[in-house]
């Protein structure tokens, strides 16, 4: 009877390659897998009661809120008037030469009488808008309010913020021991054009992979209106 013929072991050369394929194989899987988490959690709106609602910042110009900041104030506006929260947050720093900060910019428009349009509407009680001038980026922003819900007493949050932004603001967040729902808008230039969303949902999968692998911010304070 003959002996079977022994088999090959794969060479070291091929095991490198199996090893190579598969961890493209992962990677893609988990770089995929977010993109369509971002991509679903833009698509909803979990609006509900809760203790606030936080308008995360974007760009101003001398007090007055750019496109995308306004967008996300008149969403939030809106909020309140249904009765989601009983104060709404601002947020966002100053950069340097700015007479205002973004949650400034923002608490401003609140209190105020009109739009950046010129359009009138109706003005928010001074104490129901707080304002957080520090953080540079989101992460900053959403520490600042985990912060002052300590001594508030707050324990919920709505985020308002633009729809891709949602999974990571609502991430952090929670992190930081808030019960935090997001609701977006869904005006505004970064919701306008397929080639802008696409953009920004590939923008945030790569923040929000970042700050899970290093609880650290991506540079993401870049968004003008």
């Amino acid at each position: 009877m003959t002996e079977p013929a022994t088999r090959k072991r794969p060479s070291r050369a091929r095991w490198v390659r199996r090893a190579l394929f598969g961890a493209v194989l992962v990677a893609g899987l988990v770089v995929g897998g977010t993109a369509a988490r971002v991509w679903q959690v833009a698509r909803s709106d979990d609006q509900r009661p809760a203790d606030v609602v936080v308008v995360l910042g974007a760009a101003q110009y001398n007090g007055k809120p750019s496109e995308v900041l306004e967008a996300r104030l008149v969403h939030a506006q809106r909020l309140y008037a249904r009765g989601v929260a009983k104060t709404i947050v601002t947020v966002g720093g100053a950069r340097e030469g700015d007479a205002y900060s973004e949650a400034e910019a923002g608490k401003r428009w609140l209190l105020g009488t009109t739009t950046r349009t010129g359009d009138a509407k109706e003005p928010l009680p001074s104490d129901r808008v707080v304002a957080l001038t520090t953080g540079s980026d989101t992460l900053g922003s959403i520490r600042a309010v985990a912060e002052e819900a300590k001594l508030q007493g707050w324990n919920s949050a709505v985020i308002v913020s633009d729809p891709w932004h949602s999974l990571r603001s609502r991430t952090m967040a929670q992190d930081f021991g808030l019960t935090a729902w997001s609701s977006p808008t869904r005006r505004g230039p970064i919701v306008q054009t397929r080639e802008t969303q696409i953009n920004y949902i590939v923008r945030e999968t790569g923040a929000l992979l970042y700050y899970r692998l290093t609880h650290a911010p991506a540079n993401d304070h870049t968004v003008v209106g």
